[in-house]
């Protein structure tokens, strides 16, 4: 998601998804008439071990929304697998990616403001504070 909104601490990682992003559009109209077909994949939480290897220590587990669930690794292949399949345009890989992208449509301002608030609880459980 961080190619599409802002993520405290992850400034530099959002601006190279959101060149990702913008190359895969331009792909995607520059094969157009082609056998071709280019997807741009937003994935949410997926149940990998990148926050593991992020630097960031988070202890507590309650912290995290329970509204926000992490697909399995299996599940979210099969979300893009299916979308890829069917030509779509953009692929939003689980709820979260699909709540946030909605957010950031109607209200980028609101959306940002949610994540870091999202990111401060998380960082600060982490950090023991």
């Amino acid at each position: 998601m961080g190619g599409f909104l802002p993520v405290p601490c992850q400034t530099i990682y959002g601006a190279s998804k959101a060149a990702v992003k913008l190359l895969t559009e331009g792909l995607y109209t520059e094969l157009l008439g082609t056998s071709v077909l280019v997807t741009v994949v937003f994935p949410g939480a997926v149940a990998t071990d990148i926050a593991a290897h992020s630097g960031v220590e988070i202890h507590s587990p309650v912290s995290a929304p329970r509204s926000i669930r992490a697909l399995p690794p299996r599940e979210a292949a099969r979300i893009i697998l299916d979308g890829m399949e069917r030509d779509r345009y953009r692929i939003l890989v689980g709820s979260d990616a699909v709540w946030m992208d909605l957010l950031y449509r109607i209200s980028p301002k609101r959306a940002a403001h949610l994540i870091f608030n999202r990111m401060q609880s998380l960082l600060e459980a982490g950090s023991g504070q």
